[in-house]
């Protein structure tokens, strides 16, 4: 059995043809496989609630159940946002009079130790 010759690599290495390292495509691949591996669980998901429910049509109403109650907690919470915004802000402007009044007196004690001296 013959070999074929060894063919050179762009870095100029002689190998032979089998020993090539492939090169991997670099892309939005990553992306693209995202979507279609939530896809498969998301398929995968409704068979095993179909065969456990022995019916598609009751394995989807239990899936529709939890996006229906995700959806509302989602829409809870952002109600909830605003709210929770300007306590934060309020507590945050609290904090900054507490500074600025404590950086008047620290400015005060200096300055009657400066005139003292």
């Amino acid at each position: 059995m013959r070999f074929p010759e060894p063919v050179r690599n762009s870095d100029d290495h002689a190998s032979p043809v089998w020993a090539r390292s492939k090169r991997r495509s670099r892309g939005g691949g990553g992306f693209v496989g995202l979507i279609v591996t939530l896809l498969a669980l998301f398929g995968v998901l409704t068979a095993v609630l179909g065969v456990k429910e022995q019916s598609l049509a009751e394995g989807g109403a239990i899936m529709d159940g939890w996006i229906t109650a995700g959806v509302a907690k989602a829409r809870e919470l952002a109600g909830q946002a605003p709210e929770i915004a300007e306590a934060a802000a309020d507590g945050a402007g609290e904090a900054a009079e507490k500074t600025g009044d404590a950086l008047e007196a620290g400015a005060a004690a200096t300055s009657e130790q400066l005139q003292q001296q």
